[in-house]
């Protein structure tokens, strides 16, 4: 069970939370909350392509956690291509950029839980630049991040794409993928700029980060993880490879230079069915609904020994990246669906016994709502691969708590999803998704009142159990 440590950020919370704009935009605060331990990435690289130690098993796979496993397309073969890594711009965005923060109190003491207490707050920028203010539970209106923090919350995860303004991209033109009221992206969210200015508002405050990787222009999940526009004619898995390796490098170069690193890094999002596995058909909508399957010699899809092997070469090639820019980010890879035992153990012998590609952290996303199972049985999985993966750590990537669609009993089932991993050897924590929304997944902690959010009293006097 965590117990409450308090912490006196004071006066160095208020000059950095000033200064991490403008002049000191490189300042960073300094790590108050408890280090986690990184144990080493297992993998083999003679060539920038990070080959695996072995190849990969082509077993009788089980019934895929959201669809069914992908098999391979035909293969074709041609000539390797380079792919340049660019930004889309030179200076961030006005409406992500990070901006004074007021202060309620020069010193305050602020609750801290001794594992991650996370948030994915990805989609809040859509409502800051259409002018949504926050408020906490007070009625006083306070910058998103500091009600976060003012309520014990530590660690912050973030999303990014290859490049949302792309054809078929997360903020690609006529895509209405905006939020609720909001329904036109009229920004590259997620792009390298507005992840780097993001980051630096969280670490400002003190958060520690996790930084997502897609790697494609769009969401990416068990359904579609369509390879970005800029690696599409790619032909060799070794280029794709290298792809993968010069952009996870590029874009933690730029959060380095910005003082703003994270402390773990998800290489792949809901990866069990593989990645980088498909490209856009006609029928494909802006959301990557309706895919085809990219060509078979760097389709990922792990429905093949072929596919097996160039999704183990993808995730090597991220976490030598990582494991470059700085040896003490832990790598994370993230599956969902812990309810399905079998997928699970397959993937993980798949990718970590067989392939030899071992991250630090093995992820999950979990959600009742989407049946997933429930706190006790993920607290039974963890413990149950912990004793096969002995030098892993486990942690809940996404959750929500809600039983059904948009419903959430107040039942105290977020809390016990951060107990449970107090109880399951190197649990490390979890993130809840995108707080400030509902959907499908889940209800919000804030309420609307107006065209503000308003945050729920009983939503966040829920995680109070954890600083006792």
């Amino acid at each position: 069970m965590g117990k409450i440590k308090g912490f006196v950020i004071g006066a160095v919370a208020g000059v950095l939370a000033l200064t991490a704009c403008g002049e000191n935009e490189g300042v960073s605060a300094p790590e108050e909350s408890v280090q986690l331990s990184s144990s080493s990435i297992e993998v083999v690289s003679n060539s920038s392509s990070s080959e695996v130690l072995a190849e990969s098993s082509a077993e009788a796979q089980p019934e895929s956690s959201s669809e069914e496993l992908p098999g391979s397309s035909s293969n074709s073969s041609s000539s390797s291509e380079e792919v340049n890594i660019s930004s889309s711009s030179e200076q961030p965005p006005l409406s992500s950029s990070c901006e004074p923060f007021s202060s309620s109190s020069i010193e305050k003491v602020y609750p801290q839980y001794n594992k991650i207490l996370g948030a994915d707050i990805s989609q809040a920028q859509e409502l800051e630049a259409k002018g949504v203010k926050f408020f906490d539970v007070d009625g006083r209106e306070k910058d998103l991040f500091v009600i976060l923090r003012d309520h014990g919350f530590n660690y912050i995860r973030l999303k990014t794409f290859v490049d949302p303004k792309a054809e078929f991209g997360y903020a690609s033109d006529g895509c209405d993928q905006g939020f609720g009221e909001f329904p036109q992206n009229v920004e590259a969210f997620g792009d390298k700029e507005h992840v780097v200015a993001y980051a630096k508002r969280a670490k400002a405050l003190g958060f520690k980060l996790l930084l997502d990787f897609h790697y494609s222009d769009n969401w990416a999940d068990p359904g579609k993880q369509i390879i970005p526009e800029r690696w599409r004619n790619i032909r060799d898995s070794k280029v794709m490879a290298d792809s993968v390796y010069a952009y996870t490098k590029d874009v933690l170069q730029a959060l380095k230079e910005a003082g703003a690193l994270p402390e773990m890094v998800q290489v792949g999002n809901e990866i069990t069915n593989g990645m980088l596995r498909e490209v856009p058909s006609s029928n494909t909508d802006c959301w990557g609904n309706k895919p085809s399957q990219a060509d078979g010699a760097v389709n990922g899809g792990m429905g093949s020994s072929q596919g097996i092997a160039n999704t183990a070469k993808y995730l090597a090639a991220g976490a030598r990246a990582v494991k470059e820019i700085s040896n003490n980010i832990k790598v994370v890879f993230h599956i969902e669906s812990p309810h399905k035992t079998n997928t699970v153990e397959w993937w993980m012998k798949s990718i970590i016994m067989n392939s030899k590609v071992v991250p630090d952290v093995m992820a999950f996303s979990a959600y009742t709502a989407y049946e997933h199972g429930n706190p006790d049985s993920w607290k039974k999985l963890m413990i149950d691969l912990g004793k096969t993966y002995n030098n892993l750590e486990f942690m809940i990537a996404e959750y929500n708590g809600a039983s059904k669609s948009d419903y959430y009993a107040y039942d105290g089932s977020r809390a016990k999803t951060h107990q449970i991993m107090d109880e399951i050897p190197r649990g490390i924590g979890a993130f809840i998704w995108e707080p400030e929304r509902s959907g499908a997944w889940g209800t919000a902690m804030f309420d609307w009142v107006g065209n503000n959010l308003k945050a729920n009293a009983k939503a966040f006097d829920e995680y109070k159990v954890l600083f006792r």
